[in-house]
């Protein structure tokens, strides 16, 4: 097996695979990013010549991996919002990943982001729906805090500070659902601060609000000091907005909690709908403008009312959870390349 990496990622050993660290950034996403596939196209494919399948598992490399398929199988795994680069970019990029999107088989992570490749690129594209998965090891053990400790509730959110992510919404709902809880609840909304000026914006609605003493935005953390978050946490919620073309495509985070034992809370008309099985793991509500800071309000304070609700729930979502491993996910990509070899 043969894999091409960003020249910025980790590389691993792994038994069996070459590695080729050789592509263009997309964390963040390079400048000229079409530009530096079209120059690498010939190095690239006399890396992938002995390949009897392509699989692009992220949508920005698209077109170099149509480039590089000429004959082969192409399949591409579609995670969210590029499967409407046709849409996004101008031309010449939206036509070459219209061609490539079209040219192979896309692989969507959730049934959402399989509709919006659809009315993106039409009917007639070939999908198949493979979701997501977890490391259910990870977060095996995991205890949850008593209920009704001395210091309440902890809300916690795990995600980049930003508009797609719903951050002031949920700063909003927690600060109002703290009014009307016996319970104090606090909030941590653990991720990247990279987005300066949304980030300021949810600073100064947090002192607005006067709850600097109960929600805290501590930035990127260390993974011992997130899992001491998930064991401490009583709620995870990430009301998940679109933004213009930008979608959740599936809510990691939202499984990750469900494997550490937490009631969830995500949002409609997004991948997220995949990552929660409303009423039994977690609660989904509306994105409309008008309702969910009122419906995510609701759904934290039906969660704090209710100690038994949320061990229901939490229960649920890691018997769930870990039925969707990214073994359970490997299995399924192995059976779309011998279908696809087929």
């Amino acid at each position: 097996m043969t894999a091409l990496l960003p020249h910025n990622s980790p590389m691993p050993a792994l038994e069996g695979v070459t590695l080729h660290a050789v592509l263009p950034s997309v964390e963040p996403i390079a400048k000229g990013l079409l530009a530096s596939m079209i120059r690498l196209t010939p190095a690239a494919a006399r890396l992938l010549r002995p390949c009897d399948l392509i699989h692009c598992a992220v949508e920005p490399f698209a077109p170099l991996a149509a480039a590089c398929a000429a004959g082969k199988p192409l399949i591409v795994t579609g995670h969210g919002s590029y499967v409407r680069a046709t849409q996004m970019r101008p031309f010449p990029a939206n036509v070459a990943y219209r061609y490539a999107l079209r040219r192979g088989m896309l692989a969507c992570v959730s049934h959402y982001t399989e509709r919006q490749s659809r009315l993106a690129l039409g009917d007639d594209i070939r999908t198949v729906v493979i979701p997501n998965g977890v490391d259910v090891a990870r977060f095996a053990g995991l205890g949850q805090p008593p209920d009704g400790d001395k210091e309440g509730l902890l809300v916690l959110s795990v995600g980049a500070v930003k508009a797609r992510k719903g951050t002031l919404n949920l700063v909003r709902a927690v600060a109002a659902a703290r009014a009307k809880s016996p319970l104090p609840i606090r909030c941590v909304i653990a991720g990247t601060l990279s987005e300066s000026a949304y980030v300021a914006e949810v600073r100064a609605e947090i002192d607005r609000l006067g709850a600097g003493d109960f929600i805290a935005l501590p930035g990127r953390v260390p993974d011992a000091e997130l899992l001491a978050l998930y064991a401490q946490a009583d709620i995870f919620a990430l009301p998940s907005l679109n933004a213009g073309w930008r979608f959740e495509g599936f809510g990691l985070s939202l499984l990750e909690a469900s494997a550490a034992g937490l009631p969830v809370i995500g949002s409609r008309d997004c991948g997220a709908e995949d990552a929660v099985e409303d009423g039994v793991t977690g609660l989904l509500v509306p994105q409309d403008a008008g309702q969910i800071d009122a419906a995510l309000t609701d759904a934290i304070l039906t969660l704090a009312a209710d100690p038994a609700l949320r061990r229901r729930m939490g229960a649920a979502g890691r018997a769930r959870a870990a039925h969707m491993t990214w073994d359970h996910t490997a299995s399924k990509l192995i059976a779309l390349y011998r279908k696809c070899l087929s």
